[in-house]
């Protein structure tokens, strides 16, 4: 189930682990946010980051 938050992409010679998803700045590296239709969702403290219409 992890691999649905990080990918290894390759630097040079280098293997990094990139975040799939944006990380909750209340609660920190390790939580991410949930994906909605209009809105990223934090499942643990609630916190919330409506998107922009375009």
């Amino acid at each position: 189930m992890i691999h649905k938050y990080y990918e290894v992409v390759k630097e040079g010679k280098d293997l990094k682990l990139k975040h799939k998803r944006k990380t909750c700045p209340r609660c920190g590296a390790g939580v991410f946010l949930a994906e909605h239709k209009d809105r990223y969702a934090c499942g643990k403290c609630g916190y919330t980051e409506f998107r922009r219409k375009l």
